[in-house]
């Protein structure tokens, strides 16, 4: 595939743009792998964000009855529609996904998404697909590994994009990328990371945006105790921070890594009282 895929790119004299992180993936083991995890059935729908030179893309087309493949840069959306002419399952979309309503992409209609995610947007593009009107029931992305870790971390060791992605779905890595299996090669190792939605919210907050809002006051000043990095991040007072932790049965004194995706909900609460 790496030879294959440096021919394509000099056929239509094109080069891998450093700054839109683009590094194709020539693994033919790995692309096998990523296709079998979303478990596509022949009436499902896909959403392939960054379809590249379309590689993924048309293994995805095999599989999934249609997919919707988004890229951004103009140079290989002429690639992609020359090459994949032949398939009628497949609708190109040149565009930022940021910028694009999935619902609207995928017709109001259940979904997975599967993706080599650039690695400068990955957390954007997880919480715009994961806070989507219709999220997808499950993705299957290709992202830096040091990011995957810490999406998967467990109390202790927690970050905003942790919280916010076990919010939403229950992520675990299924395997690790050399730097080899991508050309060009990339700097750093990556990880496939699979995440399934919750049917349920795993937490009951009266308003989602205020349970978000609250989470990113505590990580505002991460290596802070909640009580100063809630009260900066809210705007209260230290002492009305520490009232609401207490209400909430949560230690003033600790770290916003040292919380559970539970204990955010009920600090939530506990300050919208």
């Amino acid at each position: 595939m790496r030879e294959e895929t440096r021919r394509l790119l000099q056929r239509y004299d094109l080069w891998p743009r450093k700054r839109l992180g683009q590094h194709f993936l020539v693994d033919e083991s790995a692309l096998a792998r990523i296709v079998a995890a979303a478990e596509l059935s022949p009436d499902e729908a896909v959403l392939e964000v960054g379809a590249g030179l379309g590689t993924l893309t048309r293994a995805l087309a095999e599989a999934a009855g249609h997919v919707v493949a988004v890229e951004t840069d103009p140079r290989l959306m002429v690639v992609l529609s020359q090459e994949l002419a032949d398939l009628t399952n497949v609708r190109l979309v040149e565009g930022d996904i940021l910028e694009l309503d999935p619902a609207v992409l995928m017709d109001e209609r259940p979904y997975k998404v599967v993706a080599n995610l650039p690695y400068g947007i990955t957390a954007a593009v997880l919480r715009h697909l994961l806070e989507a009107r219709v999220p997808p029931d499950r993705m299957v992305v290709t992202v830096q590994r040091e990011v995957a870790e810490r999406i998967i971390a467990r109390e202790g060791r927690m970050s905003l994009l942790a919280v916010s992605v076990r919010f939403y779905g229950e992520p675990q890595i299924l395997f690790r990328l050399k730097p080899g299996a991508f050309y060009p090669r990339p700097e750093v190792e990556s990880a496939v990371l699979r995440i399934d939605r919750h049917p349920h919210p795993p937490v009951e907050v009266g308003c989602v945006a205020d349970f978000f809002r609250v989470v990113r006051a505590g990580f505002c000043q991460p290596r802070k105790q909640l009580r100063n990095s809630l009260a900066a991040g809210l705007g209260i007072s230290p002492q009305e921070a520490v009232e609401a932790l207490r209400r909430a049965g949560i230690d003033p004194h600790l770290r916003a890594e040292r919380l559970r995706l539970e204990d955010w909900g009920r600090l939530t609460n506990a300050l919208a009282r």
